[in-house]
């Protein structure tokens, strides 16, 4: 099974690039899901988190994270957001090891997994799990635009960007670069003529 790590900003068609391939037949595995699973009640990366950022995060009777109180106290200031990545990439990685593992060895293995990354350089300790690093890009303002039409605020759609790498960094850590300037048609074309044949194979 060939796995492909697919990063790419906000509005770049990352999303349309993991669906296509998942259409073609390809595993699809999405890291921010990930992150919210190794988070679930009674998960250890959950004790950890607790210990370090309080108890209180937690709903004494269901177990369940206040995401938001986790989300101001962490990323408060960069050495708090560096300890919560520090205690749950571990975890995340971890995680994505079995899963694929587990696939691997399944009778019906696909021949091809996407692992959907948000933040490639937060990756970069798990870049090793991948065979391919593809990223999307699209010029700013056309991501901007397409997210404006999707109902996000510019201002906000600015502020994410700042937080993500930039272009120039993704390009750097790629094997495959898609160039998404045209239409969603184009892009879906262009991942059927890579990669088509060997999705399910």
């Amino acid at each position: 099974m060939h796995v492909v790590f697919l990063a790419g900003g906000t509005a770049s068609g990352k999303s349309t690039v993991a669906r296509e391939l998942e259409r073609l037949g390809a595993w699809r595995i999405d890291l921010d899901e990930v992150s919210r699973a190794v988070l679930a009640p009674g998960e250890p990366c959950l004790d950890e988190v607790c210990a370090a950022f309080g108890d209180d995060l937690v709903d004494p009777d269901t177990g369940a994270l206040d995401r938001a109180l986790l989300a101001r106290r962490a990323f408060a200031d960069d050495e708090s957001a560096e300890r919560l990545e520090a205690i749950e990439l571990p975890h995340i990685r971890a995680r994505l090891v079995r899963a694929l593992t587990s696939e691997r060895c399944g009778e019906r293995a696909p021949g091809l997994c996407v692992v959907e990354v948000p933040l490639l350089d937060r990756m970069e300790p798990m870049l090793d799990l991948a065979d391919e690093v593809v990223v999307v890009t699209c010029p700013l303002d056309v991501r901007r635009e397409r997210a404006r039409g999707r109902g996000m605020d510019p201002d906000d759609f600015d502020r994410r960007v700042a937080r993500q790498p930039s272009d120039d960094y993704l390009r750097a850590h790629a094997d495959v670069v898609l160039s998404n300037a045209g239409d969603e048609a184009a892009l879906e074309r262009a991942v059927r003529e890579r990669w088509g044949s060997h999705a399910a194979s």
